[in-house]
């Protein structure tokens, strides 16, 4: 939200305090605690008017500090909050005449004492951002409305990212963001996900600590600086150092939460029934018999919204006229090696009878004056779940166990990001800090269910909103994107910053979701799509089956379905990383490369794990340029290799994508190219891609560990629990060893 006209003046009808200087600062239990005027103070006369801003520094893990400014303390408490994890960040607090200095590991945030206000944020004394005079301020706009906002200063050639599933530029400088969730598809400013947290390549981070409205002008009104407010009388923000984007992530992870790891099968290939085509078991079956005729491998096959009867979304209830023996059909569909997966949402429209149950027991959302909040979109007169009240959780989350018993193994989230303002919560949650946060009640009810019933580690979601801390509840999808090749470039970016905003996995609806792709677009998607972390053939009105495009889609999705899956035991590692660290599958290319220059604005390319580039092809024609980085790398598929740092320019037909690996990698190749739940170890190919001399390569398959050493022209590999089969490759020389070798050689000469 902009506030000022140009650099002078205010807008009109806003107003504006500013702190000038601190009155005082003192500190307790590792707490700074100033207060600070809005005026000059220049005699006691001043001492009699305000405003007086109260900022506390505190700091709930190392390298992290947060900022509390506050106007008026007397405002009820507004719920709900985020999450957040809190340690031992062991701050200290130290004084000289001139600054009042909190300190958390590394970083330091430093308060002016005399002169100007003025905010300081270092480590090591190197500044990372300050808040300038007129930088913090209480802001009122013409109606009244009361805001609180900050200034972070930006340095020079520092790009921002991150703020949530943004289909825009990837990188945010001149943006306007607002943090408000909305089905906006990926061709608007709107997004699904909208997370209150940027990331910067200058070695921090930002998280604004507020579930509602946030209003982030990215360079876009103070050009040098990142402006956010947000319409509250307190306002708390989280500055986290890296130093790099990854440790960045680390640690805002650390404190929103990391993402739970899904199990091995759900990163196998997805096919969907698609939103609104007609089917029933007998095209179901036919769909999963042609995948096998054409050895196809399948791993889940997703119901959406028609499994229920039209008009009774959500009563939970299959179908009887078109599905009248459900445990049996999911029980046939279990007999062929499927996973389950059902689509749910959280409306519940006045025709099914869930609704009637629900106003009764009281568990849908009410008006203020205590009717049902109803509205005709989506479904007519749809009511919403009220998720603040623990009682209509455990409702909702009995009718999907009821489901689980049948043989459902996953969910797949849909909406939740609409939700109104004229509403009473039956916790008393604030309306508007409630819109964006409804969906982590929601997709915690899902995931909690689901972790109960299938186990730590099997329970998956395939989210599509989320805000802060949604990440533990994953996968999320993205979209919905359109039928072209300029959508699948958005729906790309919209991962991307995802995954620079703390969420570990993505998927989307690969050919595009709304319209129906010609056939070279599906063949250009499917490369794309099965070389990502998860893997569905989704679309609106069309089914996604590859040989009703062109028997070459067959062969496109043959091939990259069975490359993902050999993959395995490379992806399932960088999964674990992911789960335990924060770091992304996908990778924007800064984050593998912040000290890369070239890297900072790419959003056509990214690293699948560590040591994997992917360039999608975005034509027809199979014209492609991606960008390499320093050093030789190699193109996976046919060994050959491109020497970086520059710009390479391809043509690919439809069985090639830009595939190149790391220098210095070891990737692990799995056994198996049918399914993606099997023993990665049993059989493995560990691949050394241009080791230098005293090169040392750790490489976890799996609960077995691998290290690859180079001696001169020598590669030396062992394993401490060699168990199982293994081998060791370099170019075109492979060598094999049966279960129980502990040491593999391979000469490079």
């Amino acid at each position: 939200m902009k506030f000022t006209d140009g650099y002078w003046l205010l807008r009109e009808g806003v107003t504006a305090a500013h702190p000038v200087a601190a009155l005082d600062v003192t500190d307790a239990d590792g707490v700074l605690e100033i207060h600070a005027p809005t005026q000059p103070i220049r005699h006691r006369g001043d001492l009699l008017k305000g405003p007086v801003v109260t900022i506390s520094a505190h700091t709930p893990l190392p390298d992290v500090i947060g900022v509390t400014f506050t106007h008026f303390e007397g405002e009820q408490p507004r719920g709900p909050r985020f999450e957040l994890q809190k340690g031992e960040p062991g701050s200290h607090v130290s004084y000289d005449e001139e600054h009042a200095t909190l300190t958390s590991g590394e970083l330091s945030v430093r308060v002016a004492r005399t002169g100007p206000w003025h905010v300081d944020f270092l480590v090591a004394g190197r500044t990372l951002t300050s808040s300038g005079p007129k930088g913090m301020g209480i802001m009122r706009d013409a109606t009244g409305a009361h805001y609180l906002r900050e200034q972070l200063g930006l340095g020079v050639g520092t790009s921002v990212y991150g703020l949530g599933e943004r289909f825009g530029p990837l990188v945010k400088n001149g943006q306007v963001v607002d943090v408000w969730n909305a089905d906006g598809g990926t061709a608007t400013e709107q997004a699904y996900k909208n997370v209150p947290f940027y990331l910067t390549d200058a070695g921090y981070g930002v998280f604004v600590d507020h579930p509602g409205k946030v209003s982030f002008e990215v360079g876009s009104e103070a050009v040098s600086r990142v402006q956010f407010s947000a319409e509250t009388q307190e306002l708390t923000y989280y500055v986290i150092y890296g130093p790099t984007p990854k440790d960045i992530l680390r640690r805002y992870t650390a404190l929103t939460g990391r993402p739970a790891l899904p199990p091995a099968w759900s990163f196998g290939l997805w096919l969907s029934t698609s939103f609104t085509t007609s089917y029933d078991e007998k095209t179901v079956t036919s769909f999963i018999e042609g995948m096998r005729e054409r050895r196809l491998p399948l791993s889940v096959f997703h119901f959406d919204c028609f499994w229920m009867r039209e008009f009774n979304w959500c009563d939970f209830q299959w179908d009887p006229r078109v599905f009248p023996d459900p445990e049996g059909m999911l029980s046939r569909l279990h007999a062929r090696g499927l996973h389950i997966s059902v689509w749910i949402n959280p409306y519940i429209a006045q025709r099914s009878p869930l609704f009637a149950e629900g106003k009764a027991l009281g568990h849908l959302l009410r008006r203020p004056d205590g009717s049902v909040w109803q509205w005709d979109m989506w479904q007519p007169g749809m009511a919403l779940v009220d998720f603040t009240s623990p009682a209509a959780r455990d409702w909702y989350a009995a009718k999907l166990e009821a489901l689980l018993a049948q043989g459902v193994d996953c969910f797949k989230t849909d909406f939740g990001e609409r939700v109104p303002l004229d509403v009473a919560w039956s916790d008393g949650s604030d309306p508007e800090r409630m819109h964006n946060y409804y969906t982590y009640l929601y997709n915690r009810t899902v995931f909690d269910v689901l972790r109960k019933h299938r186990g730590e580690g099997e329970a998956v979601v395939f989210g599509r909103s989320a805000t802060a801390g949604s990440q533990k509840f994953p996968v999320h999808w993205g979209g919905d994107c359109e039928a072209t090749y300029e959508s699948m470039a958005e729906s790309l970016r919209g991962g991307l910053s995802l995954g620079l905003s703390g969420f570990g996995f993505w998927s989307h609806d690969i050919g595009g979701f709304e319209g129906t792709p010609t056939p070279a677009l599906f063949k250009r998607w499917l490369a794309f799509g099965l070389l990502s972390s998860h893997s569905r053939l989704h679309g609106s009105s069309s089914y996604r089956v590859p040989w009703l495009f062109d028997e070459e889609s067959v062969d496109v999705l043959r091939e990259f379905t069975r490359l993902k899956l050999t993959l395995m035991p490379y992806l399932h590692q960088a999964a674990r990383t992911a789960h335990t660290e924060g770091v992304p599958m996908m990778r924007a290319m800064v984050l593998e490369f912040p000290d890369d220059p070239g890297c900072a604005h790419l959003e056509r390319q990214y690293m699948l794990g560590p040591d994997l580039l992917v360039a999608p092809v975005f034509s027809d024609e199979g014209d492609v340029s991606y960008y390499v980085p320093e050093g030789t790398w190699t193109h996976f598929t046919s060994g050959r290799t491109v020497t970086g740092p520059r710009w390479v320019r391809e043509r690919h037909g439809f069985l090639s994508v830009p595939l190149l690996v790391r220098p210095g990698a070891v990737i692990p190749v799995g056994a198996v190219d049918d399914r993606p739940d099997y023993d990665f170890a049993d059989g493995v190919t560990l691949r050394a891609y241009g080791l230098e001399r005293g090169a040392r390569v750790t490489v976890a398959v799996g609960d077995v560990t691998f290290t690859v050493v180079r001696e001169g022209d020598t590669l030396r590999a062992s394993c401490g629990d060699p168990v199982a089969p293994w081998a060791l490759a370099a170019g075109e020389r492979v060598v094999r060893a049966p279960g129980g070798t502990g040491f593999l050689t391979v000469e490079l000469g």
